[in-house]
């Protein structure tokens, strides 16, 4: 094999492997988020989340001298990005379900970010979306729906519980546009600092006001935060940003639909919950559509 033909195979490597390790990191924070629930508070749970993968980050970034904001104006866009993907999103969705809404229905609400994503792509971005995408997308959303079927019920929640989920949909949706638009230069280590740094000071105000940062300590709670702080906020975040670096923003934001289809995957190996037949059709559905979505 030549040189040549090496320096073309890893891109082509890398642009199949990117999609499927995103999928896989994303979706095991909702198992992890599960397991640690119990022992703390949603916004204790993401402060410490946010708090101790942004030391990490620190250390990365200094030791491997990484370069800062060249101009306190690229720093305000990085943090505005943290503060729309990291601490709207996950504040939201949390205080959703703490509010009644289920499972399902918030699954649901932040799974038509794709669709969001795709509209915000062509009038913000001018990102031309083709007739196909948009097939896909449709086809995506009713694969998440037939996923999710099963939990779909109203629950306890009042209007608060629902709009609070809507603020996780704004938040995640914004902020890939945010992302795409402002911040695709930026240094993954630096960059993911300064964001998870904003989100932790957001998220304590609210974790010191509602919840005294209450915690019951086990090893549980421990392992899964330790993953949720590496995986997902370092690993899945900056894995993201390399996609929305790459490609267009309306293409990355299909990848979400099969957030709910491996989780639930995830959820019956690891937990030990149910996976239904209509799950696992949902499943092949939102493959077809996602991969509509990014066929060139």
């Amino acid at each position: 094999m030549t040189t040549q033909t090496l320096t073309f195979a890893r891109p082509a490597i890398a642009t199949a492997f990117l999609p499927l390790l995103f999928i896989l990191m994303w979706s095991s924070g909702y198992v992890a988020g599960k397991i640690a629930v119990p022992y703390a508070g949603p916004f204790t749970l993401v402060f410490i989340r946010f708090s101790v993968a942004a030391v990490i980050l620190l250390i990365a970034a200094i030791v491997l001298r990484a370069s800062w904001p060249k101009s306190f104006r690229e720093f305000c866009h990085i943090a505005m990005v943290g503060v729309l993907i990291q601490a709207v999103q996950f504040s939201g969705l949390y205080s959703g379900i703490s509010l009644g809404v289920s499972a399902g229905v918030s699954a649901l609400i932040v799974g038509t970010m794709p669709v969001f994503t795709a509209l915000g792509a062509g009038w913000l971005l001018k990102e031309k979306v083709t007739a196909r995408q948009w097939m896909g997308l449709l086809i995506g959303l009713v694969g998440v729906i037939l996923v999710v079927a099963h939990k779909l019920h109203l629950g306890e929640a009042g209007v608060e519980g629902y709009l609070a989920v809507v603020l996780a949909l704004f938040g995640i949706t914004t902020g890939t546009l945010y992302q795409k638009r402002f911040c695709t230069t930026m240094d993954i280590r630096t960059g993911g600092f300064i964001q998870l740094t904003v989100a932790s000071l957001i998220t304590f105000i609210f974790a010191l006001q509602y919840e005294d940062l209450a915690v019951t300590w086990s090893t549980e709670f421990i392992l899964s935060s330790a993953w949720m702080s590496l995986v997902n906020s370092i690993g899945a975040i900056s894995v993201l940003y390399m996609l929305i670096r790459r490609g267009e923003a309306s293409r990355v934001a299909s990848l979400f639909y099969l957030i709910p289809s491996v989780t639930a995957l995830m959820a019956f190996v690891v937990l030990g919950e149910k996976l239904s037949t209509l799950a696992l059709l949902g499943f092949a559905v939102t493959a077809t559509g996602v991969w509509l979505s990014n066929k060139r």
